[in-house]
């Protein structure tokens, strides 16, 4: 079984994906219901456990680690995620059944028998290399050796593209005769469509460019009588109203920070409220009980927000975790909320004009631009790297402060199936008269394909 994870793929952009459409033509598809939030962390573990927020934990991206006092987003070790696997579920009947994960996330150190995951080299004179982590250990090399390394640099940021995904597949095929599942994680549509929204020329030439990636591995799978599985988390719709939720805390006296050599940094200690926003959710994290319905009154007061979710809005979202904030705030269909919380650019933290995932209280749409208010960002970019090459020490200060161009996103419910997820499957018959598949029930299916009989490769 091939399990593509095609994220961000919707109705409407598979009418310009051919060859995936072919697929889905002679085979069966369904409309594919989200979680909330509709993020990749999230839906990912729901799809693999069956379980929603509230079972499986993974709340959002990232969240506030209560236990550490700080806010992480992009961890990456399987354990977080709290359910069984759906092939650790096979294995009970079939223990010699083979898992290969590529690039899907929570990776590290799990039950899989093979495992590729992006995972920088982090030098200890501050340098980031492209990188990534693999089970067992030798693939490294060999896929260096056959395919080069990781593309890191198109994965995420400026100048992530379509070489990112064009590796990730060259990976999967040479996994793929190897075992009996391999998942498989391809991000290109998510670039494009963020960075201009949906509705326009690039996110229909984004999705023809995935589909002429993906066609080799397809042919594979086709070839090999492999049962293929296309799914996505969510779909991307226009982002025009970037919500500073942050900013109106910090203005109401709750949010406070501190101020070293960098900048002015978040302080969740002293803070009476703050919120990590991960696209259209942000969690809210209230230190006071009693400060929770004033938090709730300000927040919902603000343009942009929808909703205003307390502990009985969560648990009617399956959110009701305590990994999630005290309140969490869905956006309105085209707002999203912004990770700022510094009230003058000038006093800014030096990583909010970098790529910096994992600094950074919330994530940051903007990290996909070079900040055009720069005319020379490209030539400063490229002297970074020269010198960081050098052994000397720099800052790469190239992401937009301004969030206005971000163009699109994604979090809250679809209101509109043509621009939700999408379930396709190679068997006719794997969907029988369903018009609607939840991704909670995306592990079912998984488990009934899998008790097929194997092809003879």
């Amino acid at each position: 079984m091939l399990v593509l994870d095609v994220v961000g793929l919707t109705p409407r952009l598979l009418a310009h994906m051919p060859r995936l459409r072919a697929f889905a033509d002679g085979g069966s598809r369904a409309e594919l219901g989200t979680v909330l939030p509709a993020v990749t962390c999230t839906v990912q573990s729901t799809f693999l456990t069956g379980l929603p927020p509230s079972e499986h934990g993974i709340v959002a991206n990232g969240w506030f680690f209560r236990d550490l006092g700080e806010p992480l987003l992009w961890r990456q070790h399987h354990r977080l995620v709290g359910g069984e696997k759906v092939w650790e579920t096979i294995r009970r009947e079939r223990p010699g059944y083979r898992v290969a994960n590529v690039c899907w996330w929570y990776a590290m150190g799990s039950t899989a028998d093979t495992t590729i995951t992006p995972r920088p080299v982090y030098h200890a004179d501050g340098r980031k290399d492209p990188d990534c982590w693999t089970w067992p250990p030798e693939l490294h090399d060999e896929l260096e050796a056959e395919i080069g390394p990781f593309p890191l640099f198109t994965y995420w940021g400026p100048t992530a593209g379509i070489a990112s995904s064009r590796w990730i597949v060259a990976a999967a095929r040479r996994l793929l005769p190897e075992h009996d599942m391999t998942l498989v994680y391809v991000p290109h549509l998510d670039y494009d469509l963020q960075r201009f929204g949906p509705d326009g020329p690039e996110a229909v030439a984004a999705a023809r460019a995935v589909d002429e990636v993906l066609a080799p591995l397809l042919d594979d799978a086709e070839r090999s009588g492999t049962t293929v599985v296309a799914l996505s988390e969510y779909g991307i719709t226009a982002a025009r109203r970037p919500v500073d939720v942050n900013r109106a805390l910090r203005r109401a006296g709750l949010l406070h920070v501190h101020t070293n050599a960098t900048g002015e940094l978040l302080d969740p200690w002293t803070s009476r409220a703050f919120a990590v926003a991960d696209h259209q959710v942000a969690h809210v994290y209230v230190h006071d009980p009693a400060d929770v319905p004033a938090v709730a009154e300000l927040l919902g007061g603000l343009p942009g927000v929808a909703e205003v979710l307390d502990s009985v809005g969560k648990a009617a979202h399956d959110l009701d975790h305590e990994r999630s904030g005290d309140l969490v705030l869905v956006a309105e269909p085209d707002a999203w909320f912004t990770y700022y919380y510094w009230l003058d650019d000038e006093r800014a933290p030096d990583f909010a004009r970098s790529v910096e995932i994992h600094k950074k209280p919330g994530f940051d749409p903007a990290e996909l631009f070079w900040d055009p208010q720069d005319r020379w960002v490209k030539g400063r970019a490229l002297l970074h790297v020269l010198r960081k090459k050098t052994g000397l020490r720099s800052t790469m200060r190239v992401v937009p402060l301004d969030p206005s161009p971000v163009g699109g996103t994604h979090g809250r419910l679809p209101a509109d199936p043509a621009d939700g997820p999408v379930l396709l499957c190679s068997e006719p018959d794997a969907l029988p008269g369903e018009s609607r598949v939840e991704a909670t029930e995306v592990r079912d299916l998984l488990l009934r394909l899998s008790r097929q009989p194997s092809p003879v490769r």
